[in-house]
């Protein structure tokens, strides 16, 4: 996991550079809208450092966007925008087996319905640190 400034969104494809983009390293057998980009709250990841003592860094968490102050969940079935790029909340984005292998099994709980959301893009355009989600 890498952290940019900036990246490219494309609809059908993900985010350039990713390896689902690229189709390179553990790209999973099932493709479709709910793998182009996943986010996850941050205050999700300080809970479970509260809650669980589990301190996981926001690049360990295996999300592709961490936001603030956005409720997720919320956003199954929804459009939004992150800066100029529409998405669409396709599902949450349970943890899974692969997480709690790359970090720790009680990832998985303490994760368990806030470990992020599967979204689909809508328009391509540029993500930048700091842009704001709107519904």
């Amino acid at each position: 996991m890498q952290s940019v400034d900036a990246i490219r969104a494309v609809p059908g494809k993900g985010l350039e550079g990713d390896r689902y983009f690229v189709q390179s390293g553990s790209v999973p057998k099932k493709q479709g809208p709910d793998r182009e980009v996943t986010l996850i709250e941050s205050e999700a990841i300080e809970a479970l450092k509260n809650e669980n003592d589990i301190a996981l860094a926001a690049g360990n968490a295996r999300r592709n966007l961490v936001t603030r102050g956005v409720p997720l969940n919320h956003l199954v079935g929804k459009e939004f925008k992150v800066g100029e790029v529409t998405l669409r909340g396709v599902r949450l984005c349970e943890p899974c087996g692969h997480l709690a292998e790359m970090t720790q099994p009680e990832v998985r709980s303490g994760l368990i319905h806030r470990g992020g959301l599967r979204a689909e893009i809508i328009t391509e355009g540029i993500i930048h640190v700091g842009d704001i989600v709107e519904e």
